[in-house]
């Protein structure tokens, strides 16, 4: 797939006549919630005495599943706890975020799913994070109707980058490839939809913005963007 660079004279499009069906990632791309998730990490590595600096959580870490992140972290630091330890203290300091609280929505990410799910299409989540989380987002800002599936980490083997998230989620709706486009915010997640066979349009944030995105369909620079360009909004 070829990366088209978006301009104020760019007509190129994600969502084809095929497509019938949006599959959205979760942290980063509708929920602000990678900026927790460093906070959450450098808690966590202070008890080892060791400094996590943002440049290493963007290069290495942000959308990345826990489980890989906390194999990264002992690695690299060298730490004596085994990685397992070290993912069972990150997954429960979200779950006591998450009692207390949904991450808060990027930009324009609540008008982006009903404006895609006015237009008819048939909406999904596909996420390398928690069903909790995604439950979480949906109650508390009532998005629940516009959704009709959700994979999260839970429900597959390999998770981000591998295919099997994308995979799952189209067998659960019975669609087929060319009938689903991607959003997404990270290399790791554009990955795992191209690898299925997916379009993927690519939004970084802050955190992914050096990212290689060269095998991404087309790159906006917002949700907000990629709606007034899809859907002449």
């Amino acid at each position: 797939m070829t990366l088209y660079s978006v301009t104020s004279s760019s007509r190129h499009r994600a969502i084809g006549n095929e497509t019938t069906t949006l599959l959205f990632d979760h942290d980063g791309t509708l929920i602000d919630s990678e900026t927790v998730h460093y906070d959450l990490w450098r808690d966590i590595l202070h008890e080892y005495r060791v400094e996590l600096s943002e440049d290493f959580y963007c290069e290495v870490m942000a959308g990345i599943p826990v489980k890989q992140n906390a194999v990264d972290l002992v690695k690299h630091f060298q730490l004596d706890n085994a990685p397992a330890v070290l993912a069972d203290k990150k997954n429960k300091s979200i779950s006591d975020y998450l009692d207390r609280q949904a991450f808060p929505l990027m930009p324009f990410a609540k008008e982006t799913l009903s404006t895609c799910f006015k237009n008819g299409y048939t909406i999904g989540i596909v996420t390398g994070g928690s069903k909790k989380s995604v439950e979480k987002t949906l109650s508390q800002y009532e998005l629940g109707s516009y959704v009709s599936c959700v994979v999260a980490v839970e429900d597959v083997a390999n998770s981000k980058p591998a295919p099997d998230c994308y995979e799952l989620a189209m067998a659960k709706l019975n669609k087929s490839p060319s009938e689903c486009v991607a959003i997404e915010d990270t290399q790791t997640g554009m990955n795992a939809a191209v690898s299925a066979g997916l379009a993927c349009v690519v939004v970084p944030t802050i955190l992914s913005k050096h990212h290689d995105f060269t095998r991404a369909t087309v790159q906006y620079t917002s949700l907000n963007e990629w709606v007034s360009r899809e859907f002449g909004r």
